[in-house]
């Protein structure tokens, strides 16, 4: 290993030695069992702590995770993250002032909260990338927060090793929650302040690392759009009550961001009431927009097909998974018989993006006419299924139209499982007299 790559363990092994052995020492000590002795890192680490009079077992034993892979009770943890905010506060624990740092901490797969109970021990920064080492994770909003204890340690690393997605960068923390409307939630949000609608709430009883709880999950709503959420505390919420909540956080099942809170939220009733019943409709959005948050729930998108995918019309399913059969087989369970079923696959544009919208044998059969026993006629007239496709091209290539549905993405990009649509026909008297007013005030 390079000296550099070296340089934390080094670090490590002098504080269990309490830095009363020079680091020059200790690094040729660790190269000498690393390159010719041969043994393993942590052989070697062991190894030199024990030859210079220190206790082995206080080296750090830590397991290295990505923050998305962080559950609520983790006992000693190690992380390599970028710093994306460094709070210090002062507060009173066991009748003593002690100050604390909090904040964010990221890496390329989330964020994650983070508090520092010794700010004498951790010096870092806004945007420092560093290596924390034996830290603990407990529940926090019914999410995990990362906790640098006494057995804690941090070390600064190249600011190169941690390179965070795009739009995951965020500011400094303002000492109080950022106000947001529905169409803005996404993946990593903290401290989140929003005012929506209750549609519906449920409960249900789950079982978590920390015991048995009551989750209280429905979908909510303002003028930009739905979302559904997650209380992790019985706030008492009641459908069509119009709520503000504070101090909640994002994150997203298949893209789609989930508003979710726990018992450190507050969560108030608003004094003028969201209005109108057309909260419950779903709203007009663009691709570009749902594609900048990574999904949505019950979306309209207005478009023009300009693709049928394969696989659309009249396709076979297993009878057991439901999985599409190809040449008679199942990729799960072999040879099996086919069941027909009716599906789409089309390409929607809205003229600013794409998504793929996917259509059951319903929708299929309201938009092109056709009913599946239909279909298998004409399939078996023709001795080839790709017929119907041609049907489903004939009816809906090219055509304006508009599809509801919730949009979820993959590295595949956008997908709407549509659950409603519409052929737009355009008015042309409308049009005409639009166009004819717009000459006549050009002139």
């Amino acid at each position: 290993m390079e000296k550099e790559e070296l340089t934390p363990h080094v670090s490590e092994i002098s504080r269990v030695l309490g830095n009363k052995v020079d680091e020059e020492q200790i690094w040729k000590e660790l190269d000498t069992y690393l390159n010719l002795y041969r043994v393993s890192l942590e052989t070697a680490k062991r190894s030199v702590v024990r030859k210079l009079g220190g206790d082995p077992n206080a080296l750090t034993k830590g397991v290295q995770k990505p923050l998305a892979q962080l559950g609520p009770a983790e006992q000693s943890v190690d992380i390599l993250a970028k710093v994306l905010s460094a709070n210090r506060k002062e507060i009173e624990l066991n009748g003593e002032t002690k100050t604390i740092i909090f904040g964010l901490l990221a890496d390329e797969s989330a964020t994650v909260p983070y508090t520092a109970w010794d700010a004498d021990r951790f010096q870092f920064n806004r945007g420092d990338v560093v290596m924390v080492r034996n830290a603990y994770t407990k529940e926090w909003n019914g999410q995990p927060q990362l906790n640098l204890g006494t057995r804690a340690t941090i070390e600064s690393m190249d600011k190169d090793a941690v390179k965070l997605p795009e739009g995951m960068e965020a500011p400094s923390y303002s000492g109080g929650p950022t106000t947001c409307k529905v169409a803005d939630l996404q993946e990593g949000m903290n401290s989140v302040s929003i005012t929506v609608k209750v549609l519906f709430v449920d409960s249900r009883k789950l079982e978590t690392p920390t015991g048995p709880k009551t989750v209280f999950s429905g979908m909510a709503a303002d003028e930009t759009g739905k979302v559904q959420f997650s209380a992790w505390h019985d706030f008492n919420l009641k459908k069509d009550d119009t709520v503000i909540i504070k101090g909640a956080y994002v994150k997203s099942w298949r893209g789609i961001p989930q508003l979710n809170f726990g018992e450190r939220a507050e969560v108030g009733r608003a004094k003028v009431p969201l209005q109108g019943d057309d909260l419950a409709k779903p709203r007009r959005r663009s691709v570009p927009d749902i594609e900048r948050v990574g999904g949505a729930v019950d979306a309209l998108v207005a478009g023009v097909i300009v693709d049928i995918k394969k696989g659309s019309g009249l396709i076979f399913r297993c009878p057991q998974c439901n999985r599409l059969v190809q040449k008679g087989l199942c990729r799960l369970h072999g040879k099996v018989e086919g069941q027909p079923d009716l599906r789409i696959k089309a390409v929607l544009d809205d003229g600013l993006g794409a998504l793929t919208a996917v259509l059951n044998k319903d929708m299929t059969e309201r938009l092109v006419g056709i009913n599946l026993e239909e279909a298998l006629a004409q399939a078996r007239d023709a001795m080839n299924p790709e017929v119907v496709r041609e049907k489903v091209e004939e009816r809906l290539l090219a055509k304006p139209v508009e599809m509801r549905g919730n949009v979820t993405s993959d590295e595949y990009g956008l997908m709407m499982i549509v659950t409603d649509a519409e052929i737009k026909v355009p008015e042309v008297r409308n049009e005409a007299a639009a166009l004819l007013a717009e000459m006549e005030g050009a002139q």
